[in-house]
């Protein structure tokens, strides 16, 4: 499979059903653990970063698209989740199709994500990640940095400002 044949566009609102399973691939799971149920999207506190998405100005969502089928996510809301830092900046959320992942799919659409949430004049954007995500290592590469750590995650922040990005 050639995975440099995708294209990364903006996520139309007909495609906005498909953040459940976005949100569901989100969610880290550790190797050799049982998989966590996907009834755990229902989770009030994960509702939070799909439901209603598109309703609000600071609702964003990039997807990557291989063929006809879109194989990642990247999306953008305010709201009091995980990552949460204030009421002017954006959480992001990440995912894809695990047969695509580990191929620079994951980084291009935080790249063109970064990008869009800039030219919108946002000042930073925030996520929250487990600390053995792999994906952790990516982030920092982008220019995000650890401000808070908790037991099992990291509070990550990418600021526009400064020279990284």
């Amino acid at each position: 499979m050639d995975y440099q044949n995708y294209v990364i566009r903006a996520m139309r609102g007909d495609e906005y059903r498909l953040l459940d399973d976005f949100l569901y691939e989100a969610i880290f799971q550790k190797e050799g653990s049982a998989p966590v149920p996907r009834e755990a999207i229902y989770d009030p506190s994960l509702r939070a970063y799909v439901e209603g998405f598109g309703e609000k100005k600071d609702d964003h969502c990039l997807v990557a698209e291989w063929g006809n089928r879109i194989v990642g996510a990247v999306w953008a809301r305010i709201i009091p989740g995980y990552g949460h830092v204030d009421d002017e900046t954006p959480e992001l959320a990440i995912s894809l199709y695990k047969d695509y992942r580990g191929k620079g799919i994951g980084s291009n659409l935080m790249k063109e994500m970064l990008s869009l949430l800039k030219g919108k004049g946002y000042r930073q954007v925030s996520l929250s990640v487990q600390k053995d995500n792999y994906a952790v290592r990516m982030y920092e590469g982008l220019g995000f940095n650890t401000i808070k750590t908790a037991d099992d995650d990291y509070l990550m922040l990418c600021s526009f400002d400064e020279e990284a990005n």
